[in-house]
Protein backbone atom coordinates (compact mmCIF):
# COMPACT_ATOMS: atom_id res chain seq x y z
CA UNK A 1 0.00 0.00 0.00
CA UNK A 2 1.27 3.49 -0.91
CA UNK A 3 1.59 5.34 2.41
CA UNK A 4 1.79 8.68 0.56
CA UNK A 5 -1.93 8.35 -0.19
CA UNK A 6 -2.70 8.73 3.54
CA UNK A 7 -1.80 12.10 5.05
CA UNK A 8 -2.17 13.62 8.52
CA UNK A 9 -5.33 15.58 9.18
CA UNK A 10 -3.94 18.01 11.79
CA UNK A 11 -0.72 18.93 13.53
CA UNK A 12 0.12 18.10 17.14
CA UNK A 13 -1.71 21.20 18.43
CA UNK A 14 -4.91 20.32 16.55
CA UNK A 15 -4.24 23.02 13.99
CA UNK A 16 -5.16 22.39 10.37
CA UNK A 17 -2.83 24.89 8.71
CA UNK A 18 -0.17 22.61 7.25
CA UNK A 19 0.65 24.94 4.35
CA UNK A 20 4.19 25.61 5.58
CA UNK A 21 5.18 22.04 4.83
CA UNK A 22 6.31 20.79 1.48
CA UNK A 23 7.74 17.70 -0.20
CA UNK A 24 8.22 14.81 2.23
CA UNK A 25 7.16 16.94 5.21
CA UNK A 26 4.01 18.35 3.61
CA UNK A 27 1.88 16.71 6.29
CA UNK A 28 3.43 18.93 8.93
CA UNK A 29 4.95 15.89 10.64
CA UNK A 30 8.69 15.49 10.32
CA UNK A 31 10.04 12.02 9.55
CA UNK A 32 12.33 11.37 12.52
CA UNK A 33 15.35 9.11 12.53
CA UNK A 34 14.98 6.04 14.73
CA UNK A 35 17.01 6.22 17.94
CA UNK A 36 20.31 4.36 17.84
CA UNK A 37 21.15 1.52 20.28
CA UNK A 38 23.58 3.88 22.06
CA UNK A 39 20.84 6.47 22.54
CA UNK A 40 18.46 3.82 23.86
CA UNK A 41 20.98 2.52 26.38
CA UNK A 42 21.78 6.05 27.53
CA UNK A 43 18.10 6.75 28.10
CA UNK A 44 17.54 3.47 29.93
CA UNK A 45 20.45 4.13 32.28
CA UNK A 46 19.02 7.53 33.20
CA UNK A 47 15.56 6.03 33.72
CA UNK A 48 16.83 3.38 36.13
CA UNK A 49 18.63 6.04 38.20
CA UNK A 50 15.76 8.52 38.19
CA UNK A 51 13.11 5.88 38.91
CA UNK A 52 15.15 4.64 41.85
CA UNK A 53 15.51 8.19 43.17
CA UNK A 54 11.78 8.85 42.80
CA UNK A 55 10.95 5.67 44.71
CA UNK A 56 13.43 6.42 47.49
CA UNK A 57 11.80 9.82 48.04
CA UNK A 58 8.37 8.26 48.68
CA UNK A 59 6.98 8.33 52.23
CA UNK A 60 6.61 4.86 53.73
CA UNK A 61 4.29 3.26 56.25
CA UNK A 62 4.63 -0.24 57.69
CA UNK A 63 7.25 -1.20 55.09
CA UNK A 64 5.01 -0.06 52.20
CA UNK A 65 5.11 2.95 49.91
CA UNK A 66 2.31 4.37 47.80
CA UNK A 67 2.36 6.38 44.60
CA UNK A 68 0.29 7.62 41.66
CA UNK A 69 1.87 5.91 38.65
CA UNK A 70 1.04 8.62 36.10
CA UNK A 71 2.65 11.21 38.37
CA UNK A 72 5.71 9.30 39.59
CA UNK A 73 6.70 8.25 36.07
CA UNK A 74 6.76 11.80 34.71
CA UNK A 75 10.25 12.99 35.57
CA UNK A 76 12.09 9.66 35.19
CA UNK A 77 10.63 9.17 31.71
CA UNK A 78 11.10 12.82 30.71
CA UNK A 79 14.74 12.91 31.80
CA UNK A 80 15.46 9.54 30.19
CA UNK A 81 13.95 10.65 26.88
CA UNK A 82 15.85 13.95 26.88
CA UNK A 83 19.08 12.10 27.68
CA UNK A 84 18.50 9.73 24.76
CA UNK A 85 17.56 12.36 22.18
CA UNK A 86 19.92 15.17 23.23
CA UNK A 87 23.44 13.80 23.52
CA UNK A 88 26.07 15.09 25.96
CA UNK A 89 23.74 17.39 27.88
CA UNK A 90 24.71 18.60 31.31
CA UNK A 91 22.33 16.97 33.81
CA UNK A 92 20.98 20.33 34.99
CA UNK A 93 20.21 21.44 31.42
CA UNK A 94 18.68 18.04 30.65
CA UNK A 95 16.40 18.32 33.65
CA UNK A 96 15.42 21.88 32.71
CA UNK A 97 14.48 20.80 29.19
CA UNK A 98 12.58 17.80 30.57
CA UNK A 99 10.52 20.04 32.85
CA UNK A 100 9.76 22.41 29.96
CA UNK A 101 8.56 19.48 27.83
CA UNK A 102 6.32 18.32 30.68
CA UNK A 103 4.99 21.86 30.95
CA UNK A 104 4.11 21.86 27.25
CA UNK A 105 2.47 18.43 27.55
CA UNK A 106 0.35 19.74 30.42
CA UNK A 107 -0.60 22.85 28.43
CA UNK A 108 -1.52 20.68 25.43
CA UNK A 109 -3.85 18.51 27.52
CA UNK A 110 -6.90 20.83 27.45
CA UNK A 111 -6.28 21.56 23.77
CA UNK A 112 -6.28 17.87 22.90
CA UNK A 113 -9.12 16.88 25.21
CA UNK A 114 -11.59 19.57 24.15
CA UNK A 115 -14.64 18.47 22.22
CA UNK A 116 -13.69 21.10 19.64
CA UNK A 117 -10.33 22.62 18.78
CA UNK A 118 -10.04 25.85 20.81
CA UNK A 119 -10.02 29.21 19.05
CA UNK A 120 -6.76 30.88 18.11
CA UNK A 121 -7.00 33.52 20.84
CA UNK A 122 -8.62 31.39 23.52
CA UNK A 123 -6.98 31.09 26.93
CA UNK A 124 -6.11 27.44 26.27
CA UNK A 125 -4.35 28.37 23.04
CA UNK A 126 -2.41 31.19 24.70
CA UNK A 127 -1.26 28.95 27.57
CA UNK A 128 -0.18 26.24 25.13
CA UNK A 129 1.64 28.78 22.95
CA UNK A 130 3.57 30.23 25.90
CA UNK A 131 4.66 26.76 27.03
CA UNK A 132 5.65 25.80 23.49
CA UNK A 133 7.62 28.99 22.87
CA UNK A 134 9.46 28.65 26.20
CA UNK A 135 10.49 25.11 25.27
CA UNK A 136 11.49 26.11 21.73
CA UNK A 137 13.57 29.02 23.03
CA UNK A 138 15.52 26.76 25.39
CA UNK A 139 15.94 24.11 22.70
CA UNK A 140 17.25 26.74 20.27
CA UNK A 141 20.20 27.41 22.57
CA UNK A 142 20.75 23.70 23.27
CA UNK A 143 20.66 22.70 19.61
CA UNK A 144 22.85 25.62 18.50
CA UNK A 145 25.51 24.65 21.04
CA UNK A 146 25.48 21.09 19.69
CA UNK A 147 25.47 22.08 16.02
CA UNK A 148 22.28 20.08 15.49
CA UNK A 149 20.36 20.34 12.21
CA UNK A 150 16.85 19.63 13.50
CA UNK A 151 14.74 22.66 14.39
CA UNK A 152 13.41 23.27 17.92
CA UNK A 153 9.76 22.53 16.94
CA UNK A 154 10.80 19.18 15.42
CA UNK A 155 12.78 18.16 18.50
CA UNK A 156 10.06 19.43 20.84
CA UNK A 157 7.43 17.30 19.13
CA UNK A 158 9.63 14.21 19.28
CA UNK A 159 10.37 14.77 22.97
CA UNK A 160 6.71 15.33 23.86
CA UNK A 161 5.57 12.16 22.11
CA UNK A 162 8.51 10.19 23.48
CA UNK A 163 7.62 11.24 27.02
CA UNK A 164 3.83 11.16 27.23
CA UNK A 165 3.37 7.76 25.57
CA UNK A 166 5.73 5.79 27.88
CA UNK A 167 4.23 7.52 30.92
CA UNK A 168 0.74 6.33 30.00
CA UNK A 169 1.93 2.89 28.89
CA UNK A 170 4.03 2.50 32.03
CA UNK A 171 1.12 3.42 34.26
CA UNK A 172 -1.10 0.83 32.56
CA UNK A 173 1.65 -1.76 32.85
CA UNK A 174 1.98 -1.19 36.60
CA UNK A 175 -1.81 -1.22 37.06
CA UNK A 176 -2.14 -4.57 35.29
CA UNK A 177 0.76 -6.11 37.21
CA UNK A 178 -0.56 -4.77 40.51
CA UNK A 179 -3.89 -6.45 39.80
CA UNK A 180 -2.16 -9.86 39.79
CA UNK A 181 0.62 -9.50 42.40
CA UNK A 182 1.15 -13.22 42.98
CA UNK A 183 1.64 -14.16 39.32
CA UNK A 184 5.15 -13.82 37.92
CA UNK A 185 5.55 -13.29 34.19
CA UNK A 186 8.12 -12.57 31.53
CA UNK A 187 8.74 -8.77 31.48
CA UNK A 188 8.71 -8.66 27.66
CA UNK A 189 5.40 -10.51 27.53
CA UNK A 190 3.93 -8.18 30.15
CA UNK A 191 4.96 -5.12 28.12
CA UNK A 192 3.41 -6.37 24.89
CA UNK A 193 0.23 -7.37 26.67
CA UNK A 194 -0.14 -3.96 28.30
CA UNK A 195 0.40 -2.29 24.92
CA UNK A 196 -2.23 -4.57 23.40
CA UNK A 197 -4.91 -3.88 25.99
CA UNK A 198 -4.28 -0.15 26.38
CA UNK A 199 -2.18 1.36 23.58
CA UNK A 200 -1.70 5.03 24.62
CA UNK A 201 -2.39 6.15 21.05
CA UNK A 202 -5.58 4.14 20.74
CA UNK A 203 -6.77 5.77 17.53
CA UNK A 204 -5.16 7.79 14.76
CA UNK A 205 -6.53 9.52 11.68
CA UNK A 206 -5.39 9.94 8.09
CA UNK A 207 -6.88 11.76 5.12
CA UNK A 208 -6.71 10.22 1.66
CA UNK A 209 -4.85 12.37 -0.86
CA UNK A 210 -6.02 10.41 -3.90
CA UNK A 211 -8.56 7.78 -4.88
CA UNK A 212 -7.58 4.48 -3.24
CA UNK A 213 -8.99 1.03 -2.50
CA UNK A 214 -8.86 -0.05 1.13
CA UNK A 215 -10.33 -3.27 2.51
CA UNK A 216 -12.40 -3.79 -0.59
CA UNK A 217 -13.85 -0.27 -0.43
CA UNK A 218 -12.99 2.55 -2.82
CA UNK A 219 -12.28 5.85 -1.08
CA UNK A 220 -12.18 9.22 -2.81
CA UNK A 221 -9.54 11.85 -2.14
CA UNK A 222 -10.25 13.77 1.04
CA UNK A 223 -11.85 10.88 2.95
CA UNK A 224 -11.07 10.47 6.66
CA UNK A 225 -9.68 7.06 7.66
CA UNK A 226 -9.50 6.02 11.33
CA UNK A 227 -7.08 3.31 12.48
CA UNK A 228 -7.42 1.94 16.02
CA UNK A 229 -4.58 -0.09 17.60
CA UNK A 230 -6.99 -0.68 20.50
CA UNK A 231 -9.48 -2.53 18.28
CA UNK A 232 -6.78 -4.23 16.21
CA UNK A 233 -5.40 -5.74 19.41
CA UNK A 234 -8.72 -7.50 19.94
CA UNK A 235 -8.56 -9.37 16.62
CA UNK A 236 -7.78 -13.09 17.05
CA UNK A 237 -5.55 -13.23 13.98
CA UNK A 238 -3.32 -10.51 15.49
CA UNK A 239 -3.20 -11.79 19.10
CA UNK A 240 -3.53 -15.33 20.55
CA UNK A 241 -6.90 -16.02 22.21
CA UNK A 242 -5.39 -18.54 24.62
CA UNK A 243 -4.86 -19.15 27.50
CA UNK A 244 -7.31 -16.30 28.23
CA UNK A 245 -9.78 -14.28 26.18
CA UNK A 246 -8.59 -11.10 24.50
CA UNK A 247 -10.33 -8.83 27.02
CA UNK A 248 -8.04 -10.16 29.77
CA UNK A 249 -4.50 -9.12 30.70
CA UNK A 250 -2.60 -12.34 30.08
CA UNK A 251 1.15 -12.02 29.35
CA UNK A 252 1.33 -15.80 28.98
CA UNK A 253 -0.41 -15.59 25.60
CA UNK A 254 2.90 -14.40 24.12
CA UNK A 255 4.79 -17.57 25.03
CA UNK A 256 3.90 -18.90 21.60
CA UNK A 257 5.80 -17.67 18.57
CA UNK A 258 3.38 -18.17 15.67
CA UNK A 259 1.85 -14.69 16.12
CA UNK A 260 4.28 -11.83 16.52
CA UNK A 261 3.55 -9.13 19.12
CA UNK A 262 3.00 -5.61 17.86
CA UNK A 263 0.95 -6.46 14.77
CA UNK A 264 -1.83 -4.20 16.13
CA UNK A 265 0.43 -1.16 15.50
CA UNK A 266 0.98 0.25 19.02
CA UNK A 267 3.84 2.34 17.59
CA UNK A 268 2.29 2.99 14.20
CA UNK A 269 3.89 1.86 10.95
CA UNK A 270 5.61 3.22 7.87
CA UNK A 271 7.68 6.42 7.65
CA UNK A 272 5.83 8.00 10.58
CA UNK A 273 6.21 5.05 12.96
CA UNK A 274 7.35 6.08 16.44
CA UNK A 275 11.13 6.75 16.22
CA UNK A 276 11.51 6.11 19.94
CA UNK A 277 9.79 2.73 20.03
CA UNK A 278 12.97 0.88 21.04
CA UNK A 279 13.52 3.30 23.92
CA UNK A 280 9.88 3.02 24.95
CA UNK A 281 10.03 -0.76 24.93
CA UNK A 282 13.29 -0.67 26.89
CA UNK A 283 11.88 1.62 29.58
CA UNK A 284 8.74 -0.49 29.89
CA UNK A 285 10.75 -3.69 30.13
CA UNK A 286 12.91 -2.19 32.89
CA UNK A 287 9.74 -1.14 34.69
CA UNK A 288 8.19 -4.61 34.35
CA UNK A 289 11.37 -6.27 35.61
CA UNK A 290 11.43 -3.94 38.64
CA UNK A 291 7.77 -4.68 39.40
CA UNK A 292 8.30 -8.44 39.63
CA UNK A 293 9.85 -8.28 43.11
CA UNK A 294 7.95 -5.36 44.61
CA UNK A 295 4.68 -6.89 45.79
CA UNK A 296 2.63 -4.34 43.86
CA UNK A 297 -1.00 -3.85 44.85
CA UNK A 298 -3.78 -1.56 43.68
CA UNK A 299 -4.76 0.98 46.33
CA UNK A 300 -8.00 1.99 44.60
CA UNK A 301 -10.26 0.84 41.75
CA UNK A 302 -9.03 2.00 38.33
CA UNK A 303 -11.19 3.72 35.74
CA UNK A 304 -10.34 4.88 32.21
CA UNK A 305 -9.72 8.54 31.44
CA UNK A 306 -10.48 9.07 27.73
CA UNK A 307 -9.88 12.81 27.64
CA UNK A 308 -6.57 12.48 25.75
CA UNK A 309 -5.93 8.90 24.82
CA UNK A 310 -6.74 6.19 27.34
CA UNK A 311 -5.17 6.70 30.74
CA UNK A 312 -5.62 4.84 34.04
CA UNK A 313 -7.32 7.12 36.56
CA UNK A 314 -6.54 6.84 39.36
CA UNK A 315 -3.42 4.68 39.16
CA UNK A 316 -2.79 4.46 42.90
CA UNK A 317 -0.33 1.66 43.63
CA UNK A 318 1.50 0.43 46.70
CA UNK A 319 4.81 -1.42 46.71
CA UNK A 320 7.44 -2.67 49.10
CA UNK A 321 9.26 0.24 50.71
CA UNK A 322 12.45 0.93 48.73
CA UNK A 323 15.75 0.48 50.50
CA UNK A 324 18.16 3.38 50.73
Amino acid sequence: MDTAVFDFATNVSRGTDLSASSADTRSGHHVHQTLTPAQVERGRAVFVREWGAALTALPTHEARAGFEAMELLRRPVARATCAAVLEDLDAAVRDEVADLVLGWIDALAPVISGRRAPGRWSRRRRVEQRARLALNERLSAVLAARGAHDTPPVVATMLAAGIQVPIAAGAWLLVHLAARPDEACDPDHAVWEALRLAPPTWITARVTTARVELGGEVLSAGELVLVSPLLLGRLPHLAPEEPADLATFCPERWRRDDIRPGAWLPFGAGPHACPGRTLGLGLLRDLAAWAQEQGLALAAPVTIDQSRGILPSPAHITCAAPTQ
